[in-house]
């Protein structure tokens, strides 16, 4: 979140966002023009391996992130109803919807999206992305791997790590065919440690907000996720979150928080709902409530990868993603991060388009309430298609509910 986001006199800017804004405007200058710099480009889930795009020298490009600005950009209605007047229903995820939008279009935040070398599509996130990249990949005539990865109900078992290692071999040979050469292993280990750095940075950045006051809200988190998401693996990425990192240190020594007021401290479940940002920070820090972490940013924690053996544990990170996890996973996440930043309740958006995310949630709002003694909020919305959104519904629910959890 940035000054222009919100008007609210108690909150703290970010001063890196200069930096930031900088760096998202030179990834999406390469991205929309690869051949400039000598590049290939592919589109990518979000929840697909990247590493080895980078260490073949390949620029992805990430529709789900290009979906996030387009919400918040307030663009993605208009774009979803291109799509919908071609035959696709509404009820597809709109980021799917706006995305095949603006490629029939050419219209959107960048204009005519980069017509992509090659497509990856890694299932760990949801269904809906697998004739989706089909569709697109027809469209534009280009090659598709898809990395099937089972979901995993329970524990991550022996027989499904090495299904998913022998695809990541499968993805490497891959590359070598659409890229024309050989995979360059010594620069992989390179990309795969600056992986390990950067997301390092990003679970410490998001862990102050443990501390009170929290000096990073989730709505900050949400912006700034864009570098671990786009650019893991890269130098770049590093460097912004140190220099991030640096700054919210110092306001932990401080004792400024993201917010002058932090009265109530709440956890945020599920995708933001980008097009309201700004309206629903400015609503909680009325009531000097701050959500000080979310299930959304922190999935981007990777497990740690070894660097002895770092395709394997890839294959493993991906795998165990928070999507592709059962719903005791995701009890068990949301409580530990309940008791891990002291929160005092915690809201659950309801999903229309995404519902892998949104599925049990009223059973997880159950039983979160139950192990921690803390009440749970569900408010229903779409992450980018404000038509399914009932603003001051939401305003009157999220009200009467930070009052409750303030009596708590």
């Amino acid at each position: 979140m940035s000054s222009d986001q919100t008007k609210s006199p108690s909150y703290h800017p970010i001063k890196a966002t200069a930096a930031y804004r900088r760096l998202m405007q030179g990834y999406y200058l390469m991205a929309t023009h690869p051949k400039w710099i000598g590049k290939k480009l592919a589109w990518i889930t979000s929840g697909g391996p990247v590493e080895p795009l980078y260490a073949m020298g390949v620029l992805p490009f990430y529709p789900e992130n290009y979906g996030a600005m387009c919400g918040a950009g307030r663009e993605a209605v208009s774009l979803c109803e291109t799509a919908e007047s071609q035959g696709y229903s509404r009820d597809l995820c709109s980021y799917a919807r706006l995305d095949i939008g603006s490629s029939l279009s050419g219209k959107g935040p960048l204009g005519v999206l980069p017509k992509p070398d090659f497509l990856v599509c890694a299932n760990n996130i949801c269904g809906t992305v697998i004739k989706w990249y089909e569709i697109q990949a027809r469209k534009f005539r280009v090659p598709l791997f898809f990395l099937d990865i089972p979901f995993i109900h329970k524990d991550l078992n022996d027989h499904t790590l090495q299904y998913v290692r022998r695809q990541m071999e499968e993805y490497v040979a891959f590359l070598e065919k659409v890229c024309r050469r050989p995979f360059p292993e010594k620069r992989f280990l390179k990309v795969t440690a600056r992986s390990i750095e950067a997301v390092g940075l990003w679970k410490e950045i998001l862990e102050l907000s443990r501390i009170h006051p929290a000096p990073f809200a989730a709505f900050d988190a949400f912006i700034h996720m864009a570098p671990i998401v786009t650019l893991r693996g890269t130098g770049w990425a590093v460097r912004y979150y140190q220099k991030l990192k640096k700054e919210l240190e110092d306001r932990v020594e401080k004792g400024q928080g993201a917010f002058a007021r932090e009265e109530i401290r709440l956890i945020w479940d599920n995708i933001p709902i980008w097009y309201d940002i700004r309206n629903l920070s400015r609503l909680l820090a009325r009531q000097g409530a701050v959500l000080v972490a979310d299930t959304y940013t922190s999935a981007w924690t990777l497990k740690p990868l070894d660097m002895d053996n770092p395709l394997e544990s890839l294959s493993r990170s991906y795998a165990s993603v928070l999507l592709n996890l059962g719903l005791e996973h995701k009890v068990s996440n949301m409580a530990e991060l309940m008791k891990q930043y002291q929160a005092d309740g915690f809201i659950m958006h309801s999903n229309r388009s995404c519902k892998t995310y949104s599925l049990g949630q009223y059973d997880i709002r159950k039983r979160v309430s139950e192990l921690t003694g803390k009440p749970g909020l569900i408010i229903e919305a779409d992450h980018t298609d404000s038509r399914s959104y009932a603003p001051v519904q939401v305003e009157k629910q999220i009200e009467a509910f930070v009052e409750m959890a303030r009596e708590k």
